[in-house]
């Protein structure tokens, strides 16, 4: 047996000398043919130097001449050198809290194939970062466990103490890093201060290990610490973004899914308690907004009140002003790691920051943001960005959104800061740009409209119908919370105003769930100002919303006949054929076609009457959709096709928006009609040309009930493949389609499947 075998569980230096004396060699003649010092030689094999570099022991295994199992024998001798003095220097020792880890699978599995790339011998850093509470140390100190086997040279874990009013400094830990490493004191004093960064950067390249840098403070902190060469991993956790670092990987945490937030409530409460009452348990994890530092403290709440049901804790939290006060648990606050970040503010950002909790929507643009800082937009927008760099509000296209928890804590803020008069002198700045800039941007649908006029100072793009549309969209909850608030206030001229300039938009966004509450309120402002042809208007709009929105057809007729009434007061011959025609589209989908045919007549005598154009060819366009419903397929093919006639021959003078929607609406009823009379490939032309229709419009809502219906007739058909396509397409569309036909969608998908 070999005297290498006989060591085989020695230390480093005792096996470096067996080896040496099998080759019959002075440390002299080693170091002549290793490149060694004698003085290193010797303080290794005395155990001086317990952790030689990679490059030494690769130089000694070449100046012993070793085969390829007692090179291994090496190195693995001087890995666990490394391993026992980082264990004793507790550089490895993981804190608590990371064993009941859930969730975060799509993270970790970027961790590790990044892991896998390190090992090919790239350098790998990834930036983790996020909002205070997302977990993001949890979350580097996890992987670096679970990758442990993949750094055999071990994993470092150091603190930079990124919240601290003086953290550390480059040099400070690259020192720490050195000797936690096992670098000798000798060689650290050889190389001097100044050497300090080489040696670091010589150091990493040699090892294969996993460094977590903790905490950082900014990239000026951060950059000097990354390797530049080396088969090892470094993974910086910040609150900051760190966007000035290059070369670099990125992992932005938010919070944890509903399932992983209840699961980690679950593990820290005991299973028994979870399923008592999970809808309870998913309460609290929705009112700690599925942050982990805040379900950390309030699984902790419940862990140490065993008296407690889970439900208790869920009413308690369910009071948003005293919630933040209530995820307390001992020593650990929430709100504390809200205070790190907030205190590392400017003062502009940390004003912004307390101003957002007034923000009614979920969101806001940067314009908005402008609006109610009182700033020029620009630089609302740099102030924004600040607020991102530094974890405390997300983005995401173009919209900033603080997260539950947070809003609550800059409220608080607010409150404490902030006069009160000035906060709703700052509310009501915003709220009144919001329905002004409805107002321009609906009338983009409006006929006689258009266009914003030259007068108008925007500080948002509404160049085009698109654009506005995608602006009224994307503010909704925003602009109707304006809305209400001018209701409640009894600023009535401006509730009807807005709702007025919204009713053709209406039609492009039917499917969004408030036009009801819009028209309702718009209504009850008419009234209040005792303007019976205001009232007449909004009642019209009113039913409209209950008609096709909520499919309340009833409903819908009682509205239409209180908009006849109030239309019949005011001597508006108009309004009284609006009121017609809902009462014969409402009893049309009703099925009562014998009640709808004289309404419509009616409604047709008098836009004819009034020279309204916009309103006759929308009582030709119910014409035949009321005979395509009673039955009367062929006759509606011929009135619909009169009516596109019509439409073509009225040319520009009836609005553009207007004109799409009934082409595409005219085009679904004769598919509908053809599909009825069982004419396949007529139905099926005429319904993909209302698909083409609807989607260049961005109209989803309508697109996918003329999708389903495509689906339908091309089922019918013996089209499989090609029904298929069309019920996928209208899935696709997701939230933005008819509810009912998306769930239809959806089942002819899975009857398709079971075929």
């Amino acid at each position: 047996m070999s005297r290498v075998a006989d060591v085989g569980g020695a230390g480093f230096g005792v096996l470096l000398r067996q080896l040496r004396l099998d080759a019959s060699l002075t440390i002299e003649a080693l170091a002549e043919a290793s490149g060694v010092s004698v003085r290193g030689i010797g303080d290794l094999e005395r155990g001086r130097r317990a952790t030689p570099q990679r490059g030494t022991v690769a130089a000694l295994a070449s100046g012993l001449g070793l085969g390829v199992a007692e090179r291994e024998r090496l190195l693995a001798a001087a890995r666990s050198g490394r391993n026992a003095r980082h264990g004793a220097s507790g550089v490895r020792a993981f804190p608590r809290g990371i064993d009941d880890f859930v969730g975060r699978e799509e993270e970790l599995a970027r961790l590790t194939a990044l892991a896998e790339q390190a090992a090919l011998g790239l350098p790998v850093v990834v930036a983790v970062s996020g909002p205070p509470g997302t977990g993001k140390t949890t979350l580097a100190l996890h992987a670096a466990r679970e990758l442990a086997g993949r750094f055999p040279d071990g994993q470092l874990v150091v603190d930079l103490r990124g919240m601290d009013d003086t953290p550390p400094g480059a040099a400070e830990v690259m020192l720490r890093v050195l000797k936690a490493l096992g670098v000798a004191d000798r060689d650290l004093a050889k190389a001097g201060p100044q050497g300090h960064p080489e040696l670091y950067r010589q150091v990493l390249a040699e090892q294969c290990c996993l460094l977590v840098l903790d905490n950082a403070r900014d990239e000026a902190q951060v950059r000097p610490l990354l390797p530049s060469a080396g088969a090892g991993m470094v993974v910086v956790t910040s609150r900051w973004m760190l966007t000035g670092l290059e070369s670099i990987h990125r992992l932005l945490l938010g919070e944890l899914s509903p399932a992983d937030a209840a699961a980690f409530l679950t593990a820290l409460v005991g299973q028994e308690r979870a399923d008592a009452d999970p809808v309870a348990l998913a309460e609290v994890a929705h009112r700690c907004a599925h942050l982990p530092l805040a379900l950390r403290v309030a699984g902790n709440w419940l862990a140490t009140r065993t008296g407690w049901s889970v439900r208790r804790l869920a009413d308690r939290l369910a009071l948003e002003e005293r919630r933040l006060d209530t995820l307390t648990a001992g020593d650990l606050h929430l709100s504390t790691a809200f205070d790190l970040s907030y205190r590392q503010l400017t003062p502009t950002a940390a004003r912004l920051f307390r101003l957002l909790s007034l923000v009614d929507g979920p969101d806001v643009s940067a314009a908005g943001a402008a609006q109610l800082a009182g700033q020029p937009l620009f630089d609302a927008e740099d102030t924004l960005e600040e607020l991102v760099e530094t974890g405390l509000l997300g983005t995401d296209q173009d919209r900033y959104r603080l997260h539950d928890l947070l809003r609550l804590y800059a409220r608080r803020r607010m409150h404490a800061e902030e006069p009160a008069e000035d906060a709703e002198a700052r509310r009501s700045v915003l709220r009144r740009w919001l329905l002004d800039t409805a107002v321009v941007a609906g009338r983009w649908y409006e006929p006689d409209h258009g266009a914003p006029p030259p007068t108008w100072q925007g500080t948002v793009d509404l160049s085009t119908a698109e654009h506005a549309r995608q602006w009224l969209q994307a503010e909704g909850a925003n602009w109707l919370a304006a809305l209400r608030a001018a209701a409640t206030a009894g600023d009535h001229v401006t509730v009807v105003e807005v709702a007025e300039a919204l009713h053709w938009f209406s039609d492009q966004w039917m499917f969004w769930g408030h036009w009801p509450e819009v028209f309702r309120t718009a209504a009850q402002s008419a009234q209040a100002l005792d303007d019976p042809l205001l009232e007449a208007t909004h009642l019209n709009y009113h039913a409209w919303a209950l008609l096709i929105c909520e499919g309340r057809h009833r409903d819908s007729v009682d509205c239409s006949a209180q908009a006849l009434a109030a239309a019949q007061r005011a001597e508006d011959l108009t309004q009284q054929g609006w009121a017609h025609y809902y009462s014969a589209w409402a009893l049309g989908l009703f099925g009562d076609h014998d009640a709808a045919a004289p309404h419509n007549r009616e409604a047709a005598r008098l836009f004819e009457a009034v020279g309204d154009l916009h309103g006759t060819l929308q009582a030709r366009a119910n014409t035949a959709q009321n005979l395509q419903l009673a039955g009367q397929q062929e006759e509606s093919i011929t009135e619909a096709l009169r009516t596109l006639a019509f439409l073509d021959q009225a040319g520009d003078r009836i609005e553009p928006h207007i004109a799409d929607f009934t082409r595409a609406i005219l085009q679904m009823n004769i598919g509908l009609a053809h599909t009825e009379l069982k004419n396949w490939s007529e139905a099926a032309d005429h319904l993909r040309t209302a698909v083409e229709l609807w989607r260049s419009s961005g109209n989803s809502g309508v697109e996918s009930r003329a999708l389903v219906r495509l689906g339908d007739a091309l089922l019918a058909a013996g089209h499989r493949d090609e029904a298929r396509d069309a019920f996928t397409e209208c899935v696709s569309l997701g939230a933005a389609a008819d509810p009912s036909r998306l769930t239809e969608a959806r089942e002819r998908l899975a009857d398709l499947d079971t075929l």
